[in-house]
């Protein structure tokens, strides 16, 4: 198992400064991440740090909170792959999930999707605030709306992905939905566990400790 190639080695502190950005490329290229996630603002910057290689650059949108309007949010995305982004993570509208006005969030999701020109699309449902239910019905959305990847979490809420959540995303999702799992996980243990469990996709900001913790675990 190629396990780099699960990560998505993020920046994603509202301290980060250039200098940050750039060693978060560069550690990218040495163990040959499948992206780096950065804000919009550093999309610019690490395209062009990684134009020459084959890691993607992803970014997040209507972020942490998803209470930006649809037509915020795509500009936001419509933005980003205008400079240089290969994958969008976008946060849910969970005030209107927990609204249960389901058409929003559908109609959303498929906005965004439409803009983004084919590019892979992340959609976060931040399971920390949501039941079980909510849980369930995000996936079917997600199923229903062929998005690339289900993501668990922002990494700035309450807490991080749990196995379980994973579990109740799987029963319900279609064949072709991956998973992205998200905060919390910070070594190769955790992310083995994910793995097992169906996650295709990893963000975090240990990526290094996980792989070289694999090393040390053999």
């Amino acid at each position: 198992m190629e396990l780099n190639k699960y990560i998505d080695h993020t920046n994603l502190k509202a301290t980060a400064n250039i200098r940050d950005i750039e060693k978060l490329c560069d550690e990218a290229i040495q163990y040959k991440f499948a992206s780096v996630c950065v804000h919009p603002y550093y999309v610019s910057l690490a395209y062009e740090l990684l134009k020459d290689t084959n890691i993607n650059v992803c970014t997040v949108i209507g972020f942490p909170l998803g209470q930006n309007t649809t037509s915020t949010k795509a500009y936001e995305a419509i933005e980003a792959i205008h400079n240089g982004a290969d994958e969008i993570d976008m946060v849910i509208n969970i005030a209107a999930l927990k609204n249960g006005d389901y058409d929003y969030v559908k109609d959303e999701i498929e906005e965004i999707r439409d803009s983004i020109d084919g590019k892979t699309l992340k959609v976060i449902i931040e399971t920390c605030y949501l039941t079980e239910q909510e849980i369930i019905k995000m996936t079917q959305i997600c199923s229903d709306t062929f998005v690339n990847f289900i993501k668990t979490s922002t990494g700035f809420g309450t807490r991080g992905a749990s196995l379980e959540d994973i579990k109740i995303i799987n029963q319900n999702k279609n064949e072709i939905l991956e998973i992205k799992a998200s905060g919390g996980i910070k070594n190769y243990e955790q992310a083995n566990q994910m793995i097992e469990a169906g996650v295709t996709r990893i963000g975090t900001s240990s990526g290094i400790e996980i792989v070289t913790s694999r090393k040390k675990a053999k």
